[in-house]
């Protein structure tokens, strides 16, 4: 059940240089339960579509409907009490620098009119969940920034929301930092059924969390689906360049430089999963066809907890074998597409097959 439905928006900004079109009738549906991301380069539109989503920028056309209300036809009131279902976290945390870590927290609480024992027992149960509990009379100039990002985390989760949205949450993080900043979205996600949309630039973050992902570019969505589908079969070219551009937690063996190079052969790239890799496939094919192959780029990748591995091979030029060759490979639990001659990661999809 959709529990974000995101129809048909377009956003327009004037500026003294001209319009500016950031959103170009986007539609998307988010699942409830879903950590759905949306990621893109500098400028794809992205922050802009998530403060629609909770209005904080309103749609030039189109609707946004959350919890099957649409936000367009509600009050200033409706739309205040709506929002209290929404929290959100950011880049540069916002917290107040004159208050206690405890203070930030209590501050959405206060606002919604519990009393102070009651805002500080929410409050002190929060920072527990977000391992802060003994922080929580320090001020925020005395926190590290993963510090600051989980006390935003728990100052979100104040008002019991149905949807956490994430803009660029741990871009102004190490990647350690990251990572644990990550593991504690998921476990809230795990816990407590919160829809969770991250917004982001960095595939690796997608990677880790996300089972749904959009991709953006010139404010409109070029793909999405599943995570997973998506990286292991890329059909845009914004997102083969993102994938290019994803180190993170992925070993990456460069293009062998070998004596006898084939060249202008077929090229594929396969992709298998943990439960794949048992058998030395390709050096087994080798010794069946007894053809010369060239590894031209492998890596191993973990998505969604998945161990996920992708290899590009060249196979003979001029070889009677590549169709045999390809299908004792799928016989094998291999996916497999074929490539043009750029290996590199943007690639052009001659053929694709399952």
């Amino acid at each position: 059940m959709a529990i974000i439905q995101i129809e048909h928006v377009s956003k327009t900004f004037q500026t003294k240089d001209g319009t500016i079109d950031a959103l170009k009738d986007v539609s998307l549906n988010i699942e409830a339960g879903d950590i759905y991301g949306i990621i893109g380069m500098s400028g794809a539109g992205k922050s802009t579509l998530v403060r629609c989503i909770n209005h904080i920028e309103v749609p030039t056309s189109g609707t946004v409907v959350v919890q099957d209300r649409e936000l367009g036809g509600l009050s200033d009131k409706e739309l205040r009490k709506q929002r209290e279902h929404i929290g959100m976290i950011f880049q540069h945390f916002n917290l107040l620098m004159q208050k206690s870590v405890l203070d930030n927290v209590c501050f959405p609480l206060f606002i919604q009119g519990k009393s102070k024992a009651e805002a500080r027992k929410k409050a002190y149960e929060l920072l527990e969940i977000v391992g802060l509990r003994d922080r929580a009379k320090a001020y925020p100039s005395q926190l590290s920034g993963g510090q600051k990002q989980r006390v935003a985390i728990a100052r979100a989760l104040a008002s019991d929301p149905q949807i956490l949205l994430c803009d660029e949450a741990t871009s102004a993080l190490d990647p350690q930092t990251t990572s644990s900043i990550l593991e504690l979205l998921k476990d809230i996600n795990q816990r407590f059924g919160i829809t969770i949309v991250v917004i982001t630039h960095q595939m690796a973050v997608v990677r880790e969390i996300c089972n749904q992902v959009a991709i953006m570019k010139d404010g409109q969505v070029v793909e999405h689906g599943r995570t997973i589908d998506i990286f292991n079969h890329p059909k845009s070219e914004v997102a083969r360049e993102l994938l290019q551009k994803d180190e993170g937690n992925a070993t990456e063996l460069k293009t062998l430089k070998t004596a006898d190079r084939i060249k202008n052969g077929t090229r594929i790239r396969i992709v298998y999963t943990e439960n794949s890799a048992f058998e030395p496939v390709i050096a087994n094919m080798i010794l069946t066809f007894k053809e010369p192959v060239n590894i031209l780029k492998a890596a191993t990748k973990n998505v969604g907890g998945v161990a996920k591995g992708e290899m590009i091979l060249e196979l003979p030029k001029g070889s009677t074998n590549v169709a045999a060759m390809e299908k004792y490979l799928k016989e094998r639990g291999l996916e497999l597409e074929e490539l043009s001659d750029n290996v590199n990661g943007g690639e052009e999809h001659v053929d694709g097959t399952n």
